[in-house]
């Protein structure tokens, strides 16, 4: 019998990388930079002025705080991670609403959030699609969902860097976990390229991967590839044709998506490597 997988209540507490701020404020001016290329945003220090935004899985608050700094209107925090709401509370509690509610039922009206952050969160979830279709009811007509998401067949597992680790049947990978004294099994569930386009399926798409990647000081984008390996991929991603980028694409560690419930066109300006739609129907 397959072992039934439970919520990860208190994930702050074992995941030490969600309390790194340094990181996750690196990570938010990556997401506000994609959002605000998107929104073909004025004021580059205020892209969510006036805007109502969500950020799903905030943990201990950091992406969320830099959300309000982005000017928006009103911010929330939504985890079930009771330790690290409890931290974000107590640092940003002045300027972000958190809430501790399951993502397959937000606390908030139909259609009443401009903007939606769900970052590197769906292989933690126990049903991403009720979380997904739950984001769908409660983002604005015209509102904007962030998706950072792993891929099963990128080759380097993130969490416990070993390779091939998504690739593997849960019993397996348990196994694997456990054989290198990382973890006593292997809670995370990546989907394929495939499958996450099938999962957004109701959804309108836009890939900005290789956008950021080619585009790091654009997009705060420098803690994907540091250095001299960053210069070179940029360098090379800015000349790759598109062809080759494509063919690329089912084994991209990692796919930065902005999503829509109607059809939208990025509104910022032309960059090197542009972003493409993405067919999800």
């Amino acid at each position: 019998m397959s072992r039934q997988r439970a919520a990860q209540l208190e994930y702050s507490e074992f995941q030490s990388a969600m309390l790194d701020e340094e990181k996750r404020r690196r990570k938010a001016a990556k997401i506000i930079a994609v959002l605000g290329h998107f929104l073909g945003a004025e004021d580059p220090a205020r892209p969510l002025a006036g805007l109502t935004v969500a950020d799903i899985g905030c943990s201990a608050g950091f992406i969320a705080d830099e959300l309000a700094g982005a000017g928006a209107s009103r911010t929330f925090g939504v985890d079930i991670d009771v330790p690290g709401l409890r931290r974000a509370a107590e640092r940003f509690g002045e300027r972000v609403e958190f809430v501790c509610a399951d993502g397959g039922a937000l606390p908030f009206p139909d259609g009443s959030v401009d903007v939606l952050v769900f970052n590197h969160i769906y292989e933690h979830v126990v049903d991403p699609d009720a979380v997904i279709k739950d984001m769908h009811r409660v983002l604005a007509d015209d509102g904007v969902l962030y998706l950072g998401l792993g891929n099963r067949l990128g080759v380097m597992e993130p969490h416990y860097k070993l390779p091939f680790l998504s690739y593997l049947p849960p019993a397996a990978a348990d196994r694997y976990v456990r054989a290198f004294g990382r973890a006593d099994n292997y809670y995370e569930r990546f989907r394929t390229r495939g499958g996450l386009r099938r999962m957004l399926r109701d959804f309108h798409v836009w890939d900005y991967t290789f956008p950021v990647l080619a585009s790091p000081e654009r997009f705060a984008g420098g803690e994907l590839f540091p250095g001299a390996v960053g210069r070179v991929a940029k360098s090379t991603l800015e000349r790759a044709p598109r062809e080759a980028l494509r063919a690329l694409l089912p084994i991209v560690p990692t796919y930065l998506w902005v999503a829509t419930r109607t059809p939208r066109r990025p509104r910022g300006p032309v960059l090197p490597q542009p972003p493409e739609p993405v067919r999800t129907r």
